[in-house]
């Protein structure tokens, strides 16, 4: 049976001062779904309303400024949500296999950038794939997107379904890293934590888990001075 909200759906949130002194509210909605608000401008990665028999009713949540969408996996694009999101002047975002599924979406490749809102929020699209054998063809190299935002000079990886890419090593002067940490998809926790020590965010976030340990991150990364937070995304 679908958990289905029936009233205004209740998440963990959590509420960051940004290096402009403004604040981000990051809504944690469910596996690989974020909700992040700032300024008056509304954005969401990945937004799906059903994953493993839980179900969001996207008609309760505000409508989107920005939608980013990774890639074409059920999980993580839900043509139906995007639909009820938009409204007029909604930037839609996503790479080159999604934009068949999303006419009036901005197709962004590896290494595009892109500034919207008057300079208000960058986007950068970064590689996102897999490199482990026998796992490769989940996430092939060059089609999927991981992406930086920039917002309020903070930066936030949010890094989509890949491993610890060479590329993903060679990313700078992160605030705030969403990381996957599910097999045989994503990264393995140990991928994770390596991935978390190069690039060193103030914020860790593990997320697209599914029923992965993550606590075990949080002892990974305990000699570090990275904050590993841990939200519930069921």
């Amino acid at each position: 049976m679908l958990n289905i909200f029936s009233k205004k759906p209740s998440f963990e949130k959590d509420t960051i001062r940004l290096k402009n002194g403004k604040d981000l509210t990051i809504t944690f909605l469910r596996h690989a779904s974020l909700l992040f608000e700032y300024d008056g401008k509304v954005i969401y990665s990945d937004p799906v309303a059903e994953f493993e028999g839980f179900r969001i009713d996207f008609e309760k949540l505000p409508q989107a400024d920005l939608i980013l969408v990774s890639h074409d996996h059920y999980d993580h694009l839900d043509c139906d949500v995007i639909d009820t999101l938009w409204r007029d002047g909604t930037v839609i975002v996503c790479n080159e296999v999604s934009k068949q599924q999303l006419a009036d979406a901005i197709v962004m490749h590896n290494g595009d950038s892109i500034s919207l809102f008057d300079g208000e929020i960058t986007v950068e699209a970064v590689p996102a794939y897999n490199i482990t054998e026998g796992h490769l063809q989940f996430h092939p190299k060059d089609r999927d997107n991981g992406y930086i935002i920039t917002i309020g000079g903070t930066r936030i990886y949010i890094a989509g379904d890949t491993e610890d890419t060479t590329e993903a090593y060679a990313i700078k002067d992160i605030d705030i890293a969403f990381l996957p940490v599910n097999q045989p998809y994503t990264m393995t926790l140990q991928q994770a934590a390596n991935l978390a020590r190069a690039i060193a965010p103030a914020i860790l976030y593990p997320y697209h888990y599914t029923d992965t340990d993550i606590v075990q991150l949080s002892n990974l990364l305990s000699d570090t001075n990275i904050e590993v937070r841990l939200r519930k995304m069921p």
